[in-house]
């Protein structure tokens, strides 16, 4: 089994990256590849809860992560560095991660087939 992951990096809402990302996760799961995600820099901005995208017109696809589990997805890292900078807990997610050091995603990235980077 193919193991593929993909890395958030922009913040949601500006541009379509986060849904695009998110929409290849699920697409691949589904045709039975092993998916992780990982989220970094501004990309944990994906992952906050009580979004209103709505206000500026854009579609709200946060809600979309909590499908994760239905198709297996189940390692989300998120760099803790960058929980760090932009002053984010854990808490404040609308799904349950893995923070993790910057070693720890880079031991990860090493195990995986193929790498997407959005």
């Amino acid at each position: 089994m193919k193991q593929l992951c993909i890395i958030f990096r922009q913040a949601p809402h500006g541009n379509a990256q986060g849904r695009e990302a998110l929409d290849l996760a699920l697409l691949s799961a589904s045709f039975e590849q092993e998916v992780s995600l990982i989220f970094t820099d501004e990309g944990i901005l994906n992952l906050l809860d009580n979004q209103e995208p709505e206000l500026i017109g854009a579609k709200d696809y946060i809600a979309t992560f909590g499908a994760l589990p239905m198709y297996d997805v189940d390692t989300i890292l998120v760099c803790q560095q960058s929980m760090q900078t932009l002053a984010i807990q854990a808490s404040d997610f609308k799904i349950d991660v893995e923070v993790c050091s910057a070693a720890k995603i880079t031991h990860h990235l090493s195990l995986v087939d193929e790498v997407l980077v959005f």
